[in-house]
């Protein structure tokens, strides 16, 4: 009973620390004036949210946007991660070990100390500014992340059910379908969300490549916090919260209803 209640508390105390900044970030969002001392705003306004929703700002349609360039950004990623996660996992060959260390360069290596270099190569082959080189410049960060969970999910899964379905006469593609995709599905929803995190709240790489042509939602957002308008910068800030917990929420009901399909179908 001691040990229940002590974990209560503990979980007051995080919830606590959840809550909290998102408020104080909810009543920026409507604060004229918030200065020091006052407990709250002395004075409330709807011009960050009018900012937001006016039609000049662009702010919704760059918003889908940013949506729509994550969500290719986690599809390729994706098609990349599985095999070099599969193969990294269950073979083992020469040289195995300078190919991790490569893949998660990316998370090692500040991005500004190559993203010079890619930019200069993406201008010699015509793909700086453009939809595509953004894409691909996203992919980088965000390999490792998806190599790693996925690696772990290939490690618990084992060879030993991919190898009897051979022996029993699937071919290579029927073993993947049937039997490889469904048991690490769950595995790969939880990649691309993280995918998604990561492509959509890029802001330096989107802007050196994209070249203030391809304009995603977190280049509207950085500047309005560097700039110190916290009232529009709340407003931008909430928005690109509640986006990425709807993402998380459609992934997590996507995984139940995985789980809950195959429960049907073993009973």
């Amino acid at each position: 009973m001691r040990d229940k209640n002590q974990y209560k508390r503990i979980l007051a105390i995080f919830i606590c620390f959840l809550i909290i900044p998102l408020g104080v970030l909810l009543i920026w969002s409507f604060s004229k004036n918030w200065s020091w001392p006052n407990v709250f705003p002395s004075k409330f306004g709807l011009r960050g949210w009018e900012y937001f929703f006016d039609s000049s700002s662009n702010s919704i349609n760059i918003l889908f946007f940013s949506i729509c360039l994550s969500l290719v950004v986690t599809f390729f990623t994706l098609i990349i991660t599985i095999p070099a996660a599969k193969a990294l996992s269950f073979y083992e060959f020469k040289g195995k070990k300078i190919i991790e260390l490569l893949i998660y360069a990316p998370i090692i290596v500040p991005p500004v100390a190559v993203a010079m270099g890619i930019h200069f190569q993406f201008i010699k082959i015509g793909l700086a500014n453009t939809f595509i080189g953004v894409v691909l410049v996203h992919i980088i960060p965000c390999i490792p992340y998806s190599v790693r969970i996925l690696k772990s999910v290939f490690e618990l899964m084992g060879r030993n059910i991919e190898e009897e379905a051979l022996d029993l006469g699937a071919n290579r593609l029927q073993c993947y379908i049937y039997i490889t995709l469904p048991l690490i599905l769950p595995g790969v929803l939880s990649a691309g969300s993280i995918v998604f995190i990561v492509s959509f709240s890029q802001y330096f790489l989107t802007f050196l490549i994209g070249g203030g042509r391809v304009v995603t939602f977190s280049m509207l957002m950085f500047p309005f916090i560097q700039s110190g308008d916290r009232m529009i910068a709340s407003v931008y800030s909430i928005v690109f919260i509640v986006t990425t917990v709807v993402v998380l929420f459609i992934v997590e009901k996507m995984t139940y209803k995985f789980y809950r399909d195959v429960k049907r179908w073993y009973l």
